[in-house]
């Protein structure tokens, strides 16, 4: 009877998951969440820049487009592959100010208050601006100045509000929250009179921030006029960030996380990111299970993931933090043999409670706001980046005279380790509170290659939800045979071990897939959506990419 009942899981699965092709180009290609952007990383491409010419062009100008993730005041994650194989990993991720402390985010009665990821004290010294100029000064080829100018002429002349845009302005959560800060009120909100689709959002004073980036370089935001406005913003308001702040601001280079999965090698994220980690690992316990046997979307198949995906993100809790600050124990949690433990402990009909699941013993002694976007150029170079404010419009401050909304970044802190954050996460010590200390990131840039050849770029935002949502679109396209339109189409579903339930999108079928999740034992949850993913795939001589569905994102490639 369960293979019957099992059999009708997979083919509701595959109704729910409409073939749709992808967009196919020869020469270049550009994913991202929002069209303007997506052009302006094109133009760079077919004017003669390479991936990280154009990554550059289209996170500025995603900072302008996109307010509610694309950023000057956040940070994030660069992953690049040049065409040669070298790989590299640029880390630009938020830092917590100099006068930042363990017990900052603790009220009088020990819990934690709101101050992490609402208004001045919730944001962490910005890095996108310098990160996307260190990566383009060492791989770039175009000026920096025409990698600006198509931002500033957005902010300066405008761009049609999309409905998107406009409803999600509009929204009571986000009007509520714009309108305790006069700045955003006024420029987001128009005071009240909401931006319906179609009209002209200008920024003046943001056009003006960044035609001194585009002039003076990131100089200016860290050290020159925009840096003193946003400092003597920040004394004004009882901010923390300073101007030796910014001054001191520093990009990391890291070394990507590499490994295999059944014959492919995935790039990832390295900590401070928890991703790259994270989907290795998971990865790693699917190999061999023979989950994909039951198909994509079958309840058999989410079960297994879904109980890889709650092993890890114990050991997430527990073990992973800024390497700058905590020795992260990143080759223990890929040991083939402590893998292997968390495959056996897996029961393939049962769900295990996570009040049982604990971090994994053998290591003792070592946003939903965010956005990515995917880049390949004619030469093969590829670029996957992942940049955020982390909350929706972030800590809701847009800083007086110069437009940039900021990051609420501290709240990926562990206020109080041990208890959960905006996203229910749960953290430990080895994410607590210190100056100049990156918070911890699921932000996952991932590049997949096939025979040694660049294969798929993918990544996603989300907060928690992340890391489960680009492993998904992988192994969609590894294990079964998706193109990257239904890899990307596909339901999604996300466990966290913390809160212990069971995220799924609607589009699962509720009496065949959920009911026989909720008799293995899982508290199921159903949400709207998950996740928003901008992927390529290289197909024999074609680029093939996506924008989600889910949103009003585009895939353009010439």
């Amino acid at each position: 009877m369960r293979k019957i009942v099992m059999l009708a899981a997979m083919v509701a699965s595959c109704v729910l998951c409409l073939a749709r092709q992808p967009e196919r180009a020869k020469h270049g290609m550009v994913a991202s969440v929002e069209k303007h952007a997506t052009d302006a990383g094109v133009a760079v491409l077919e004017s003669g820049g390479n991936a990280v010419d154009a990554a550059v062009a289209v996170g500025l100008a995603l900072g302008v487009t996109h307010p509610a993730a694309g950023n000057l005041g956040g940070g994030g994650f660069m992953l690049i592959r040049t065409a040669d194989g070298r790989t590299n990993f640029i880390d630009f991720r938020e830092r917590a100010p100099q006068k930042a402390s363990h017990n900052m985010y603790l009220g009088p009665d020990g819990k934690p208050t709101d101050d992490s990821w609402k208004g001045y004290l919730a944001s962490g010294v910005p890095g996108t601006v310098r990160g996307l100029e260190f990566a383009q000064k060492k791989y770039g080829k175009k000026k920096w100045a025409d990698l600006v100018d198509p931002a500033v002429q957005l902010a300066r002349n405008g761009f049609p509000v999309s409905y998107g845009l406009s409803q999600g302005l509009r929204s009571k959560r986000t009007s509520e929250f714009l309108s305790l800060f006069p700045e955003s009120k006024r420029i987001f909100l128009r005071d009240g009179k909401f931006y319906e689709p179609g009209e002209l959002l200008i920024q003046p004073e943001l056009a003006q921030t960044l035609e001194r980036i585009r002039n003076e370089g990131s100089k200016d935001f860290y050290e020159g006029e925009t840096a003193r406005l946003i400092a003597a913003d920040m004394a004004a308001h009882g901010g923390l960030i300073t101007l030796d702040d910014l001054k001191n601001y520093k990009v990391f280079e890291r070394t990507p996380t590499t490994g295999a999965y059944k014959g492919y090698t995935i790039i990832g994220a390295p900590p401070p990111s928890s991703g790259g980690v994270g989907i290795q690992q998971m990865l790693g316990v699917l190999e061999g299970s023979g989950y994909e046997k039951h198909g994509a979307g079958s309840a058999a198949t989410v079960h297994f993931m879904a109980e890889a995906m709650r092993r890890y993100f114990a050991d997430r809790s527990e073990y992973m933090g800024d390497p700058e600050f905590y020795p992260v124990p990143v080759s223990k949690l890929l040991d083939p043999k402590y893998i292997a433990e968390r495959r056996r402990s897996i029961d393939p009909a049962r769900a295990t409670p996570s009040s049982t699941i604990r971090p994994g013993k053998t290591l003792l002694g070592e946003s939903d706001e965010t956005t990515h976007y995917s880049i390949v150029d004619a030469e093969g170079n590829a670029v996957a980046v992942t940049y955020t404010l982390n909350g929706s419009y972030g800590s809701g401050v847009t800083v007086a005279k110069i437009g940039v909304l900021l990051n609420n970044e501290m709240d990926d802190f562990a206020a109080k380790p041990g208890e959960s954050n905006m996203y229910g996460l749960i953290q430990g010590e080895a994410n607590s509170v210190q100056p100049r200390k990156a918070p911890l990131s699921s932000m996952s840039p991932t590049i997949v290659l096939r025979d040694g050849k660049l294969y798929l770029v993918v990544g996603s935002p989300g907060g928690p939800t992340i890391i489960n949502t680009v492993l998904e679109v992988i192994v969609n396209v590894l294990d079964f045979g998706m193109n990257i339109a239904d890899a990307v189409d596909q339901p999604r579903f996300h466990h966290q071990w913390y809160p212990d339930q069971l995220l799924v999108e609607k589009r699962f079928s509720p009496d065949t897939i959920l009911e026989l999740l909720r008799t293995e034992g899982h508290a199921v949850k159903v949400t709207n959506g998950q996740g928003e993913v901008a992927a390529i795939l290289v197909d024999g001589e074609w680029l093939t990419g996506t924008a989600d569905p889910r949103t009003e994102g585009t895939a353009k490639g010439y």
